[in-house]
């Protein structure tokens, strides 16, 4: 059974400008899927993001084991996040910036790229740094979900695919499978 995760249209951009970065970016829906376009500086930051907005009630995607992400990446390695409302007492909320469940999904030059990320497989971290907390992600309470391009990979080291500069990323979909 596959859940699409729609609603593309009210997702909105976050760059590293809100940690003193100067790269800048937005997003807007097109007939193919939502579109990221901006230029990313390394310094002082290095990421853009588009993200949806906080789904109210939380999703409920228990009865799936992955989510299947169809994205044109540039031959970028992207990251996608999940934030959660967790059963970690709370705490995720109270964190600045919060917890995240992030995949790093490495893309083809052109053309897309159909990545399939194992809720198994995601890694909890705190603004690009892993935590090496026995933490368990729970797929019955999503809160947001993210696409980045950032200079960190998903194991917080630099990350290899990472390029400064012009980019334009097209988010086709996202579903629960």
């Amino acid at each position: 059974m596959v859940y699409s995760i729609g609603g593309l249209r009210e997702w909105s951009v976050l760059n590293d400008t809100i940690m003193g970065g100067s790269s800048s970016s937005a997003c807007r829906l097109t007939a193919e899927g939502l579109l990221l376009e901006g230029n990313i500086v390394e310094q002082g930051g290095g990421f853009v993001s588009c993200r949806s907005p906080r789904f109210q009630p939380p999703l409920n995607l228990s009865a799936y084991r992955a989510l299947r992400i169809c994205v044109d990446g540039e031959g970028r390695t992207l990251k996608f996040a999940v934030a959660c409302s967790d059963g970690v007492m709370g705490l995720s909320e109270l964190i600045p910036g919060g917890l995240r469940w992030v995949h790093a999904i490495p893309t083809h030059s052109t053309g897309t790229t159909v990545a399939e990320i194992h809720f198994k497989d995601l890694r909890p971290v705190i603004r690009a740094k892993p935590l090496r907390l026995p933490l368990n992600f729970e797929a019955s309470a999503l809160t947001r979900l993210q696409l980045l391009h950032s200079r960190f990979d998903d194991h917080g080291d630099a990350n290899p695919g990472f390029r400064a500069g012009s980019i334009r990323l097209l988010l086709r979909s996202i579903e629960a499978f």
